[in-house]
């Protein structure tokens, strides 16, 4: 069974590995960080917005149709799950695999507070 079809529900969503996300967001990507408050302030990516998955599903409709939204989360459930809800809802977005976790796993930057 392949493992993103087993945790997101029957579907595959589209992944970009943490090394990628700084050039993605350069020619424009939009990283949302959709853990919770608690978890945001203890460290994030430099230039990500924070909308707790929780909140996701009301400021869909705000969030740039023409740009390439790019999820993450702790360590990529959540995120893979937001990502679903955002195609689902028209958006072009793409999880972040491996999440914070990964992320900080690859030396990147991380901004606390």
């Amino acid at each position: 069974m392949d493992l993103l079809k087993g945790l997101f529900g029957g579907s595959t969503v589209p992944q970009i590995p943490p090394h990628d996300v700084k050039q993605r967001m350069a020619e424009g990507a939009v990283l949302i960080d959709v853990r919770e408050p608690d978890e945001w302030r203890g460290g994030h990516a430099p230039g990500a917005r924070h909308v707790p998955l929780g909140q996701l599903a009301r400021h869909l409709p705000t969030l740039p149709r023409e740009k390439d939204i790019l999820f993450i989360c702790r360590s990529g459930n959540r995120s893979g799950r937001a990502t679903e809800m955002a195609r689902a809802a028209g958006l072009s977005a793409t999880n972040v695999s491996g999440g914070m976790l990964a992320w900080a796993y690859a030396g990147l930057p991380v901004q606390q507070g």
